[in-house]
């Protein structure tokens, strides 16, 4: 999703000295953390608001250097928290989810001679379950973090097993060299609140007529929707976690479907959409609309990192690929983005297959297995540092300037449908995704400003020009 205006006024050039911004002490969490659900408290929420107040608190001696993630911040437990992003109980070694401290901190006494050997197949897989088994990964060349980062021990999600929630019994089509470990049919209603691997954004573009909610991604039919919708968001806060931010109100209002975590680099992403009619039942009517798949680092504006599918308003073929790459960039500006339009069928009228294979020398992208587009170097260099796969629909400003000029023919509420999303991970890959793809293997740059909405749990970790971010309280 291309951040296209000079409007942008989001933010932090950041010094390498902040890139270990203060974090919470062990022992303040672990306050945070008492709770009596007896009494009819949502203990995770407690936990989280209490963090967001104490964002600028400096850290303790002994919790300074630290990274959020590990148990020696979360504390032991003895049942799986939504909340966290890797897991400190006694089954997250069966379920692959262990914070990379686990056995050093809350099982010593088990802790095997190689780490690694922790993070084992998950059981046979039941009716609801989310992990099944697949074929393992074949040997291959290590690809490290990005240099000169912190990192937890890399503790990678399992070669294996199956993450998400695919179809019992199902068959995948393989793809040489890559290994699938993500598969969501959206069959059944993801609840982006507690869900392990997804959430939702309460962003909002500035270029952009839309605000991000909960509410405009739907599941029905066996398939998730976005819906844009005339009506404004519900009781918007003016900060926006994933903008970090503060976003004027917007007359529309619209969803936008992410992972957590910066935890996805390397592999081959696929999604089967359908892009929206502006005029029901008239697929041929031009308007204005960008609908997308893309693979985004978040926060943008330290390490901006961007490959893209968007699907936009102003033909039935229209399909723009994008590749961004920039520093310290607080907005858009043509050097950092390399776009293509590429040949494309009907996108409105049927589903079609948008796929891309991220490798560190080459991205290439297909339609509905056909390759439309490789890049291969010189340019915007190729991304190296992992994202956040997302999906959105958005709306350009009242000048119409991207995804359409002919934007006064939308009739609205309008969707865009998504039947399935697969995530095949480069078997030459062996840091991302972390285990359960949690938080445990993420370095500190991979968790600056990485908040997705004030009620996903993760800390804003980091400064805007120095200073503290802004914060929204959660409310369910």
């Amino acid at each position: 999703m291309k951040r296209f205006s000079a409007l942008l006024l989001l933010v932090p050039v950041v010094a390498a000295a902040e890139e270990s911004e203060e974090l919470l002490s062990a022992a303040a969490l672990a306050a945070d953390n008492q709770c009596d659900p007896a009494a009819g408290g949502d203990c995770s929420l407690s936990a989280l608001q209490k963090r967001s107040q104490k964002q600028s608190v400096e850290a303790s001696e002994e919790a300074h250097g630290k990274l959020w993630g590990s148990c020696a911040q979360y504390g032991c437990s003895h049942s799986y928290h939504s909340w966290m992003g890797c897991q400190c109980n006694s089954a997250c070694a069966q379920y692959g989810n262990c914070c990379s401290d686990y056995y050093s901190i809350c099982a010593p006494a088990t802790q095997p001679a190689n780490l690694a050997l922790a993070i084992v197949p998950a059981p046979e897989p039941t009716a609801g379950d989310n992990s099944t088994a697949i074929l393992s990964r074949a040997n291959s060349t290590a690809i490290p973090p990005r240099a000169n980062s912190t990192v937890n021990p890399p503790v990678k999600s399992t070669p294996g097993q199956l993450y998400g929630h695919p179809t019992p019994g199902a068959s995948y089509p393989a793809h040489a060299g890559f290994t699938l470990m993500l598969v969501e049919e959206f069959n059944s209603p993801i609840d982006l609140d507690s869900d392990p691997i997804w959430t939702w954004s309460d962003g909002g573009l500035t270029e952009g007529q839309v605000r991000f909610q909960k509410q405009n991604i739907l599941f029905q039919d066996g398939k998730m929707k976005i819906l844009v919708s005339s009506t404004p968001a519900a009781n918007p806060q003016t900060c926006s976690h994933a903008e970090v931010a503060d976003i004027p109100d917007k007359p529309l209002s619209s969803g936008e479907f992410r992972s957590r975590h910066n935890s996805f680099r390397y592999g081959r992403y696929e999604v089967r959409m359908k892009a929206p009619s502006v005029k029901p039942g008239n697929p041929s009517v031009d308007g204005n609309f960008i609908s997308t798949m893309f693979v985004y680092r978040d926060a943008k504006y330290k390490h901006w990192r961007e490959i893209d599918f968007e699907i936009t308003g102003d033909g039935p073929a229209a399909v723009t690929t994008n590749v961004l790459s920039a520093d310290n960039t607080d907005r858009w500006k043509s050097g950092i983005q390399e776009s293509r339009q590429v040949s494309a069928p009907n996108t409105r009228t049927d589903f079609h297959t948008y796929a891309f294979e991220w490798l560190p020398t080459s991205i290439t992208w297909y339609i509905d297995g056909e390759k439309v587009r490789q890049k291969t170097g010189g340019g915007v260099p190729i991304p190296d540092m992992s994202g956040k796969v997302m999906m959105n629909m958005w709306i350009f400003g009242e000048n119409y300037g991207f995804g359409g000029p002919q934007g006064h023919n939308n009739v609205y509420p309008m969707e865009s449908e998504y039947d399935w999303f697969r995530f095949y991970t480069w078997d030459g890959e062996t840091h991302y995704p972390c285990a359960g793809f949690g938080a445990g293997c993420l370095t500190s740059d991979d968790q600056y400003l990485s908040g997705n909405n004030p009620c996903d749990g993760i800390p804003q970790i980091g400064t805007v020009y120095g200073k503290d971010p802004c914060t929204a309280a959660c409310h369910r």
